[in-house]
C-alpha cells in the first residue's frame, strides 16, 4: 500500500484528460511512466516529476482503483487499463516505474509487452509477498485504526499528515470503494509472480526502503534474485514509499540508473 495524499493528489501540475483517462504529462524527452499504489495518488510522484521533467517526459496516469466494477477490479483489469492508456497515448517505448501495487501492475504489463518497456523500476512492489493493512482491512468507521495503519507505511509515522489520514478514512467509509479495494488486494495475493519473473529481460532497478514493513527487505532480495538484469539499492530510515519519504536519494538512484542505460 502506498499512501494517498488527496483526491487525485491535488497536485501542483495540470491533470489532463483524454477520453476516459486522466494523467499528468510534464517535460520532454524519452517517456517515463509512473504507476501509483493501492492508496496512491498523483502527488506521490511530485518530487520525482520535479527532478526528472527537464530530461524526460514524465507521465503519471490516474489508476481507476475505486471506480472499477467488482468483475474488473484485479491486477489483470488494471493491466488492461494501462494497456488502453498506452495505446491511446501512442507510446511505443518507455521507462516504467511502479510503487507497491503499481509495481505489480508494471511487471504484469512488462510480461505482456516486453518490447514497449525500455527499463523497469520497482519500489516496494507487491507480487511476491506483502503485509496487508490487516485481516479486517478496510476496517470501516474507526479513525484511530486507519491512522495507525497509514502511519505504519512510513518510517516516521508523523509523516502521515491529518489530510492523508482523513482521505484514507473517507475512502474506507464507502462500501463500493471498500469492495474494490478488497477485490484488488485479493487479486494481488493470488497473482504471485515468483514463477514468471525469469521472463523479465529488461534492465531493472529495485529501490527499497530498508525499514519497509509492507514489503520487507527480504522481498527486495527475492526480486533481485529472480530478475536476471536487476540491481538493488536500499534507502535507510525509509519504509514503503521511498519517492515520498526520501525523495532526493530515490531520485538520485533513479537518474543514475537511467543515465547508465
Amino acid at each position: 500500500m502506498a499512501p494517498r495524499q488527496n483526491p487525485q493528489g491535488k497536485v501542483n501540475y495540470t491533470v489532463r484528460t483524454k477520453g476516459e483517462y486522466k494523467y499528468l504529462d510534464e517535460g520532454k524527452g524519452e517517456v517515463l511512466m509512473m504507476l501509483h499504489g493501492l492508496f496512491g495518488a498523483l502527488s506521490n510522484w511530485e518530487p520525482t516529476i520535479s527532478a526528472l521533467q527537464d530530461h524526460y517526459r514524465v507521465i503519471v496516469p490516474v489508476l481507476p482503483i475505486y471506480e472499477m466494477s467488482i468483475l474488473s477490479a484485479s491486477i489483470d483489469g488494471l493491466r488492461k487499463y494501462v494497456e488502453g492508456f498506452v495505446k491511446s497515448m501512442g507510446f511505443t517505448e518507455f521507462h516504467l516505474v511502479g510503487n507497491s501495487l503499481g509495481g505489480h501492475i508494471a511487471i504484469a504489463y512488462t510480461f505482456e509487452h516486453p518490447a514497449h518497456v525500455k527499463t523497469l523500476i520497482l519500489t516496494g512492489s507487491s507480487g511476491l509477498f506483502e503485509n496487508s493493512m490487516g485481516g479486517s482491512f478496510p476496517k470501516r468507521g474507526s479513525y484511530d485504526y486507519i491512522k495507525e495503519r497509514v502511519g505504519y507505511t512510513f518510517y516516521d509515522p508523523a509523516t502521515a499528515s491529518e489530510d492523508l489520514i482523513q482521505e484514507v478514512f473517507e475512502i474506507t467509509k464507502s462500501v463500493s470503494k471498500c469492495m474494490a479495494i478488497v477485490a484488488i488486494a485479493k487479486s494481488a495475493q493470488r497473482h504471485n509472480l515468483a514463477n514468471d519473473l525469469y521472463k523479465i529481460n529488461v534492465p531493472t532497478l529495485l529501490i527499497w526502503g530498508l525499514n519497509d514493513t509492507i514489503t520487507p527487505p527480504h522481498v527486495a532480495h527475492e526480486f533481485n534474485r529472480l530478475i536476471s538484469k536487476s540491481e538493488l539499492y536500499f534507502i535507510d530510515k525509509c519504509c514503503h514509499a521511498p519517492m515520498m519519504e526520501q525523495p532526493e536519494l530515490f531520485n538520485n538512484l533513479l537518474i543514475q540508473f537511467l543515465q547508465r542505460q
